[in-house]
């Protein structure tokens, strides 16, 4: 990493959440977070870096019970304790130095771009969002996940989840899975893309310390969950990136939440799930920081007609 950052810390709940801050220029801020069982280094570095380079101040932070955040068991994603979350870094990055309350961005991407759609829709410190490649529709996700899983290894995941939700009732620790394997194994996704996370997020092994596993009833939660269905709640500017070729999160769901969003804006991108960290990176960079600029450095008054989905 070339930017220059801090290691800071916030309470949420009944833990504490550890962020990496980037210190910026221009008075906006955006506070960005991982998608499933992901921690803020592999989910965050390369678009934070680029975001500092702007000016903006960052707030990339981990989730309790991953990474470096407190909160146990470990390895466990539980959406409500992520909002949480969420709700708590913006509300710690608006007291940063440097940073204008008025000008703070919601960043996420698979997992935590659904949670983008829930927190904006309730937020009254946000000025803007972005959910890149998010998980929109957990139901539609699913059943296209199974297209790309083997009947017996997704029986198998269902068994472990089970006993998993069911050990935890008595304490016992979490059953783990992978976050990606290939068809026939017992992983969160073996989805065409999935095989992309390790290249897109950990390229060279540069983050030993990540661990790619995340307990199986976690997994089985997020089938449930639709996010998507707030966006026509969400009054602040919305940019919704979706890949065509996303097999995980799918993209469809996504730009209808787009164009559900009174002010939601929609860019489409080639490539899968994880293209903006691989060949479009430069291409998702550009749109989203093209989006910060217009909407919290210069944003226009809220009764002013924002751009068509798709138009940016």
């Amino acid at each position: 990493m070339s930017a220059v950052r801090e290691k800071v810390r916030f309470v949420s709940g009944d833990a504490e959440c550890v962020a990496w801050h980037y210190p910026g220029t221009n008075g906006g801020c955006v506070v960005m977070a991982g998608g499933f069982g992901v921690t803020k280094e592999p989910a965050t570095d390369l678009f934070a870096a680029r975001f500092a380079e702007a000016g903006f101040t960052v707030l990339a932070f981990d989730y309790r019970h991953l990474g470096e955040s407190g909160g146990s068991p470990r390895q466990i994603v539980r959406v409500r304790e992520q909002l949480a979350d969420s709700r708590a870094a913006i509300r710690f990055a608006a007291t940063l130095p440097g940073v204008d309350p008025e000008r703070l961005a919601l960043w996420g991407f698979s997992s935590s771009g659904g949670h983008v759609f829930r927190v904006a829709a309730g937020a009254t410190r946000l000025a803007a969002a972005i959910a890149q490649t998010p998980n929109a529709d957990g139901l539609a996700v699913t059943r296209n996940v199974a297209r790309y899983q083997k009947p017996l290894a997704m029986l198998r995941l269902t068994g472990r989840g089970i006993l998993d939700a069911l050990g935890g009732l008595v304490g016992r620790p979490p059953l783990l899975v992978p976050l990606a394997g290939a068809p026939g194994t017992v992983a969160a996704l073996t989805t065409p893309d999935a095989a992309d996370g390790d290249r897109a997020l950990n390229p060279g092994g540069r983050y030993p310390e990540w661990q790619q596993a995340a307990a199986a009833r976690s997994a089985l939660a997020l089938g449930f969950y639709r996010p998507g269905g707030h966006a026509p709640r969400i009054s602040v500017p919305l940019l919704v990136l979706v890949c065509d070729q996303d097999r995980s999160a799918l993209p469809e769901p996504a730009a209808r939440a787009a164009r559900r969003a009174p002010r939601g804006e929609l860019v489409r991108l080639r490539g899968g799930h994880y293209a903006p960290f691989l060949d479009e990176h430069d291409a998702a960079a550009e749109a989203e920081l093209d989006f910060l600029r217009r909407h919290l450095l210069h944003p226009a008054p809220a009764t002013t007609s924002a751009p068509e989905p798709g138009q940016h």
